[in-house]
This record gives structure tokens, sequence and C-alpha cells, in this order.
């Protein structure tokens, strides 16, 4: 069975989409820490993130980096901070969460609840300002 995820890359359903290549895609994460959380997911479902082989593995963080400097031009926080957690969905993911301090990547934070405009409008400011 496909994870959500495969299900948002297949766009059976749908995702605020930030930025997308051959290999990942990058949507807003719909209970984000903060405005901008967004997850960086290999279009190859593989489950733990770190069976990833190693070129994707290589090659999500460098597509990673040019998400988070757009998520940090987007947002204007201190730093974007990245984590895999890898328990709520089966399909390897990375986390780009904007911080403006430690505090702000602790999941056991309550999540936002943002309206589909809010999370569409922010989508649109981090696509606009991706650059591969």
């Amino acid at each position: 069975m496909k994870s959500i995820f495969s299900k948002i890359i297949d766009r059976e359903i749908p995702a605020h989409i930030v930025a997308e290549d051959d290999h990942f895609i990058a949507f807003l994460d719909i209970n984000p820490l903060s405005v901008g959380h967004t997850l960086i997911v290999p279009k190859k479902e593989v489950d733990y993130f770190f069976d990833v082989d190693d070129f994707l593995m290589a090659e999500i963080m460098v597509f990673s980096k040019s998400v988070a400097a757009a998520i940090k031009k987007s947002t204007g926080c201190r730093r974007v901070g990245v984590a895999v957690i890898g328990f709520e969905v089966p399909h390897a993911h990375l986390h780009l969460v904007p911080m403006n301090g430690m505090s702000d990547i602790n999941f056991a934070n309550p999540k936002l609840k943002l309206s589909q405009d809010e999370l569409a409008t922010m989508a649109k400011k981090i696509a606009g300002q991706f650059a591969v």
C-alpha cells in the first residue's frame, strides 16, 4: 500500500508543494511547528531514512539546502533546523523547520493550526524563492 507521501507525489491527494525535481518533492507540513515547516521526501518510497541509497542520501541534502535557503528568505527566521523522525509516516523524509531559537524544533510543542489559505500563501512565497 502506498504511503500518504507517495499519494502526494502521484498527485492523488493535494499538498502545498514548494519545490520538486526528478528525485524529491518538498511540501508544507500540514501540522507545522512553525510557519514554513517543510517536508523533503524522496520520490522513491523507502520506509527508514537510513535505508535510502547513497546517491539519494547525498542528493537529499543538496536539494534540502536550496529549499532551506528559500524558507529562510520567505520566513525571515534566524536558522532552518533539520530533523529526521520517521515514525509518523512510513516513507523517508526530512523536516526543515524555520527557527529563531532552540525550542522551535521541539516536536513536543503544540502544532500550529493554519488555514489552507495561509498554507497556500506560504507555499507560493517559498516556491518563489526556490532555486536549484
